[in-house]
C-alpha cells in the first residue's frame, strides 16, 4: 500500500511593515522653526493673560476662557511645525484663539455665533466708553459674536483697527460697524443675576473648615479614591497621587472661603492677609466625596475678570 507523504508545511508569510500615514519622507524642521517655537513659548508668558481676557469675554466665563487658551496654545505649537513660513507670532496667536473660541461657542450651542454679523455698514470710530472696559463678562455674551469680538479686541485689549480686522478676517470698515453697534448694545445691556444650586454649599464649607484648620487627614476623608486633580497649566494627578497636593499647602498661609463664581459654587483662595481672592478652586462632588479638583493657582490672572461673590 502506498502511503501519501505528509503535506509540506507552508513557509511563513513575510511580515508586512505597518502602514504609515504618508510615504513622504519627514525632513527635520529648519532652525528657524525651532527658534520660532522658543519665541512663541517666551511670548506666551506675557500674552497669556491677554488671550484669557479675550476668550473669557467671548464665552462669558473665566473658566471656559482658560480652557480655550490652553486649546489655543496646543493648536499653535502643533501648527507651527506644519506651516511653510514662520508667521508674525502675536497676531497669529490671536487668530488661533479667535477661531478656537468660535468653534467652542458653536459646539456648545451658544447663541450669537455668526462671525460676520453686522459687518456691512461703514460708520465712524468713536472713542470707547470706559464703562465698556469695566463691563461684567455676562454682558458681553448678549452681543453677536462679531460685535463682541471687535469690542473686546479694540476697547478692552487696545488693538488697532487693522489688528482687529486681521484677527477677525474682515475689513476695517466692517470692524467700525461692529464696534458702533456693539458699544451701543453693551451700554444698554443689564447683567442677569446668575443663579446657583446651594446643595453643595455645606460640603464646600466643611472642606474649607478642615483646610483652614490644617486638618489634612480630615480633608483626605472627603476625597474619592479615584479623584482627579488638575493644577491648571501645571500638572494633573489621579488617585493616590492626589494626596501630595495637600502637603504642598501645609506651610503656606492660604485660607479658603465659599464663593459664587459665574453661577456655581467654588472655593476662593486667599493668600496671606489679602482681602481679595488670589485664585479659585472648583470641585465635582458625588455622594459626599470629591471626584475632581481644578485648582487655578498657576493661572491667577483668571481672577482679574471674574464675576464672583463671597458667601
Amino acid at each position: 500500500m502506498i502511503v501519501d507523504p505528509q503535506p509540506q508545511a507552508r513557509p511563513p508569510a513575510p511580515r508586512r511593515a505597518p502602514p504609515t500615514l504618508s510615504c513622504r519622507r519627514m525632513e527635520p524642521a529648519p532652525a528657524a522653526f525651532g527658534q520660532a517655537r522658543e519665541q512663541l513659548l517666551a511670548l506666551v508668558n506675557d500674552l497669556r493673560p491677554q488671550l484669557h481676557r479675550y476668550c473669557a469675554r467671548l464665552t462669558g466665563s473665566v473658566i471656559d476662557g482658560e480652557d480655550i487658551v490652553q486649546d489655543t496654545l496646543a493648536k499653535a505649537l502643533y501648527a507651527l511645525s506644519m506651516v511653510t513660513e514662520v508667521p508674525p507670532l502675536r497676531p497669529w496667536l490671536f487668530r488661533i484663539a479667535h477661531n478656537a473660541a468660535l468653534d467652542y461657542l458653536k459646539s456648545h450651542g451658544k447663541r450669537f455665533t455668526e462671525p460676520r454679523d453686522d459687518l456691512d455698514d461703514v460708520v465712524g470710530d468713536e472713542p470707547a466708553d470706559p464703562g465698556v472696559v469695566r463691563a461684567a463678562l455676562s454682558r458681553f455674551v448678549a452681543l453677536p459674536i462679531a460685535q463682541r469680538s471687535a469690542v473686546i479686541l479694540k476697547d478692552v485689549l487696545g488693538h488697532s483697527l487693522e489688528e482687529v480686522a486681521e484677527t477677525m478676517s474682515t475689513t476695517v470698515p466692517g470692524v467700525k460697524a461692529a464696534l458702533a453697534r456693539g458699544r451701543g448694545k453693551l451700554r444698554e445691556a443689564e447683567a442677569a443675576a446668575p443663579s446657583f444650586d446651594p446643595a453643595h454649599r455645606g460640603e464646600l464649607e466643611r472642606y474649607a473648615a478642615l483646610f483652614n484648620e490644617r486638618d489634612w487627614d480630615g480633608v483626605r476623608t472627603l476625597i474619592g479614591e479615584d479623584c482627579r486633580l488638575d493644577l491648571v497649566a501645571k500638572s494633573q494627578r489621579r488617585g493616590k497621587a492626589v494626596g501630595g497636593y495637600f502637603a504642598r499647602y501645609a506651610d503656606q498661609a492660604v485660607r479658603l472661603a465659599v464663593a459664587r463664581l459665574e453661577g456655581q459654587l467654588v472655593l476662593a483662595a486667599f493668600e496671606g492677609d489679602g482681602a481679595a481672592p488670589a485664585y479659585f478652586i472648583l470641585f465635582d462632588w458625588e455622594h459626599g466625596r470629591v471626584q475632581a479638583i481644578r485648582d487655578f493657582r498657576y493661572v491667577a490672572y483668571v481672577t482679574d475678570d471674574a464675576d464672583y461673590e463671597l458667601l
